[in-house]
């Protein structure tokens, strides 16, 4: 498979993944609505009280957890997969130690028969990739990677 289709590949999977937690939250959300709207005014009073409370906890909590979701979002409409010279956001990194693709952080997934990583940017491993060409040198965890190809 060449590159570009890897490429496509990974960042279907990086929106799948997006679009699946995305999901997640807004059913949370829409259960805690639920709660919130259904619950009728008990006479236990500090109970009722409670119970609300901790609803608003929740919802803020997804609130939150859906603010993350548009930032990966944003972060793969911003995706540029054309070959460069030097890793950028997009780039398919080959190295010594394994396969990279700048992006989000997804982990590890499989096309084909091969392993990829998808990882952000601002990652551990994104910094130090960030820039830097093919022949480069670098270490990570005590272990000397060179990069061999950039897609």
């Amino acid at each position: 498979m060449n590159p570009q289709k890897i490429k496509e590949e990974i960042l279907n999977q990086c929106q799948n993944y997006v679009d699946q937690r995305l999901q997640r939250i807004q059913n949370t959300i829409a259960g805690i609505q639920e709660s919130l709207t259904s619950e009728t005014k008990s006479t236990a009073g500090d109970k009722h009280e409670t119970g609300r409370a901790m609803l608003q906890l929740e919802r803020e909590k997804a609130g939150k957890q859906l603010a993350e979701v548009q930032k990966l979002q944003e972060v793969l409409v911003k995706i540029n997969s054309s070959p460069s010279e030097h890793i950028h956001l997009g780039s398919l990194v080959i190295t010594t130690q394994g396969y990279y693709f700048i992006s989000i952080s997804v982990g590890k997934l499989s096309i084909g028969d091969k392993s990829y990583y998808a990882i952000a940017a601002n990652s551990p491993i994104g910094k130090l990739l960030l820039g830097k060409t093919t022949g480069d040198r670098f270490s990570f965890n005590g272990n000397e990677i060179v990069i061999k190809k950039i897609s």
